[in-house]
């Protein structure tokens, strides 16, 4: 498998739930900008959405799409619990939290990126974001990961998106256990192999 991905960006959910699960796999970097791959590929023959992540299986079939992505990935290897199994209600649970994150948080960064936004959108995409950060807080409670112990998909994507913050100044000291959250999550492994990966941390 190869995943096309852009650093720091939501590519690294999945990029993390690959290195999370132990699966073989390459990367390859994408300049969104241009559209074009590292190895000077067009990008949108590859992914005609034109975004990452876009996960290039064996048979060189494409999956896009964050959330079905690491719910894929989480099915190849059912031994590291990274979703609930299929059918079941904790799944449709999950399923629930990753369209919540997609939906209400990711999208709702995407004023504070765009370069064009005048100041009220700005600060509305803050104070909208506030409000959602606070539900996940009450959802998370004192518990490690969103589904309590385990740590899942849900939480790959929730870090991701939540790392978003930090360069758009939106501190997240309102909120101690999501920072609480951030650290653990960071702090993971799997996730950190990933970070150093994209250059997002030191080795």
């Amino acid at each position: 498998m190869k995943l096309f991905l852009s650093p720091g960006a939501c590519s690294l959910s999945p990029h993390i739930v690959l290195s999370e699960a132990g699966l073989t796999y390459t990367t390859e970097k994408v300049d969104l900008k241009n559209k074009v791959t590292a190895s000077g590929a067009d990008f949108n023959a590859i992914n005609p959405k034109g975004a990452v992540p876009a996960l290039q299986l064996d048979d060189g079939s494409v999956l896009t799409e964050g959330a079905a992505i690491v719910q894929y990935l989480a099915d190849l290897a059912p031994e590291k619990n990274l979703a609930p199994a299929a059918g079941t209600m904790a799944r449709y649970r999950l399923m629930e939290t990753l369209n919540y994150i997609s939906a209400e948080l990711h999208k709702g960064f995407s004023p504070l990126f765009n370069p064009a936004a005048s100041a009220e959108t700005k600060q509305a995409a803050v104070t909208a974001l506030k409000s959602r950060i606070s539900f996940i807080s009450k959802q998370l409670g004192d518990a490690e990961y969103l589904g309590g112990s385990q740590f899942t998909v849900a939480d790959a994507y929730l870090f991701v998106v939540l790392s978003w913050s930090a360069y758009v100044k939106l501190s997240l000291a309102d909120w101690p256990n999501i920072q609480a959250f951030q650290a653990r999550v960071a702090a993971r492994p799997a996730v950190h192999a990933a970070l150093v990966a994209e250059g997002l941390a030191k080795a």
